[in-house]
């Protein structure tokens, strides 16, 4: 199928398929011409793609570890052991950033309280 197809099909725009390739995510054959070709099960790969950054891994890291994600039912779930110990690290990092972000709105809601004081 062509990259139209493919976009269509997988709910992404063709800008967001031609990224995935940039980034070594997807690899479709080139016909001489130039279009791409892509085939029926990198419909569920742009899939894998998405929940994947959704979860907070950046390309890089999507690159290293889509070859270890299997589908399982519609769950993903990491089919190499030293895999699950990255995730765990990233979630990790997501939950710091949560903290810093949650003290950062309590700063403010303290500042945005202080102003609505009479004075």
């Amino acid at each position: 199928m062509r990259i139209g197809e493919l976009a269509r099909r997988a709910g992404v725009s063709e800008r967001a398929l031609r990224y995935y390739e940039e980034q070594g995510l997807l690899a479709p054959e080139r016909r001489p011409s130039g279009y791409r070709v892509y085939r029926a099960e990198d419909v569920a790969l742009v899939g894998r793609i998405r929940v994947l950054l959704a979860a907070g891994l950046s390309t890089a890291q999507i690159v290293e570890v889509l070859p270890c994600i299997v589908d399982d039912g519609g769950l993903l779930t990491p089919d190499c052991p030293e895999l699950v110990d990255g995730l765990v690290q990233q979630r990790d990092r997501i939950d710091e950033a949560i903290g810093e972000l949650a003290a950062t709105r309590t700063n403010l809601d303290s500042i945005i309280t202080s102003r609505r004081r009479p004075g």
